[in-house]
């Protein structure tokens, strides 16, 4: 017996597309969730953690594979435009389903600002005196021209854009290892000193190890991408739960191994020192520690086209993201209708707002542009991987033991842990230099959704179910 699905039609859906196949969900998947995390926010994370940080990945990872998985089981019974919005007003009432999508959509277009940001930072990197400003319009115009086009070229270019870090990361790794256990001509091998050495493996003790997962956690911001994409996948209760397996244990097996590398082979105050002040990434540094200027420059490359990715996704995300509130009647519209292509451009146009933000922030706050976007738009992130979770509790409880093309082991009390766990490291960023705006600016915004949505309700021109 097939479990059951509800497929909605054309209609139901938005009128999206159903056009991504399984291999592109995949690299979109990782494309979404590899980027700036990994590559520019994991000096962040080194700083605090040290050696250690590996085990933050590794823990981080765990609460990332519930989501993932818990996002899959629901998203394949109800393969609908808007995703986890949407199954959360299913099952949690009007109102989660609007400030979850109102948020998961603010939250993502300032993620896109941040990877622009970032891709100028990386340009830096060879031109020091270019004006930020100028690589962030540059790069904005190229993602906003990939998603305009349809869904279908969309996912093409996501592809390939996903498989030249995929290759990289791989290549990075094998390189690592070699210098770490044989060495290469210009460098001898490191060993593994350098993992207890500098005040040892935990040097700021669990403290540090807690605060560091506040960057991680940012890391594997993205995993629910492939959730979105049910909409127009294909065959999405058969493709979403396959390709959600597929990215998280390519993510856990990147990452883990990645930033092993990163520690193994160059000291964590050197890789702390320039990852506090963002000023390069630990990947070049690791290169440049070896003497390698070409490969530094090669892998320069990479994390630009990685952040750019990542912004072409999360563009993505939150296109489709407002053309859901549009049909449901949380957003005007206008936004919800779509062009000949399939494409809601009008949405797209909207969405784009992070890209100015970024142009403005690169012009007026250099120097703090990248930290800015990131402290606000992580807290609002775990607030809606919590209420993913607590979606995913309701959603067991209404359907119990029904079946499903895919089921998360040990639910309930597996969402109740990455719930808990999530909480812990959204009451930590309060402490962490830098980010503590991001409470200041979140509390408010909640408020304001909620008072929107009543005021909505009141006049009529929001489901309340």
């Amino acid at each position: 017996m097939r479990p059951a699905v509800d497929r909605p039609s054309t209609a139901e859906n938005g009128g999206l597309r159903r056009s991504l196949t399984g291999r592109q969900l995949s690299m979109i998947g990782l494309g979404g969730a590899i980027g700036t995390g990994l590559f520019l926010g994991s000096g962040l994370a080194i700083k605090q953690a040290g050696p250690g940080t590996v085990i933050a990945y590794v823990l981080c990872a765990l609460v990332a594979f519930v989501i993932a998985w818990a996002l899959a089981e629901m998203v394949s019974v109800h393969p609908e435009a808007g995703s986890f919005g949407a199954v959360a007003r299913r099952y949690l009432g009007g109102l989660a389903g609007f400030v979850q999508r109102w948020t998961y959509w603010t939250i993502q277009v300032i993620a896109i600002g941040g990877e622009v940001v970032a891709s100028g930072i990386y340009v830096q990197y060879w031109w020091p005196q270019l004006p930020l400003w100028l690589p962030v319009v540059v790069f904005s115009a190229v993602v906003l021209a990939a998603n305009a086009a349809a869904v279908r070229f969309f996912g093409t270019v996501e592809y390939w854009f996903a498989m030249i870090k995929v290759v990289a990361i791989v290549v990075f790794i094998l390189l690592g290892v070699v210098l770490i256990t044989v060495g290469l001509p210009k460098a001898p091998a490191t060993g593994f000193g350098n993992l207890t050495e500098h005040g040892g493996f935990l040097p700021n003790g669990i403290p540090g190890l807690f605060l560091a997962m506040v960057f991680v956690m940012f890391s594997y911001v993205g995993t629910e991408v492939v959730a979105v994409t049910a909409a127009e996948s294909e065959h999405p209760e058969r493709d979403i739960p396959r390709a959600a397996r597929q990215m998280v244990l390519r993510l856990v097996l990147f990452y883990v191994l990645a930033i092993a590398i990163v520690l193994t082979v160059v000291p964590w105050t050197t890789t702390a020192a320039h990852g506090g002040t963002i000023a390069a990434s630990p990947f070049v540094l690791v290169f440049n520690g070896a003497g390698i200027s070409a490969a530094a420059t090669v892998i320069n490359f990479v994390v630009i086209t990685a952040a750019l990715s990542s912004a072409n996704t999360n563009l993505y995300l939150t296109t489709r993201m407002l053309h859901s509130l549009a049909h449901d009647g949380y957003a005007p519209a206008w936004t919800g209708r779509l062009s000949r292509a399939g494409v809601p451009r009008n949405a797209l146009v909207l969405s784009a707002l992070g890209l100015a933000l970024a142009a403005t922030l690169s012009k007026v706050a250099e120097d703090s542009a990248y930290v800015a976007l990131f402290g606000v738009s992580i807290f609002g992130a775990l607030v809606v991987w919590i209420m993913i979770l607590v979606t995913h509790w309701a959603f067991r409880r209404a359907r119990g033991d029904q079946p499903a093309p895919a089921r998360l082991w040990g639910a309930p009390y597996t969402t109740g842990l990455a719930a808990l766990f999530l909480c812990a490291v959204l009451v930590s960023t309060a402490f962490i230099e830098g980010l503590e705006a991001a409470w200041l600016a979140g509390v408010p915004f909640f408020a304001l959704l909620t008072i929107a949505y009543l005021v909505l309700a009141r006049r009529g021109r929001a489901p309340t179910g």
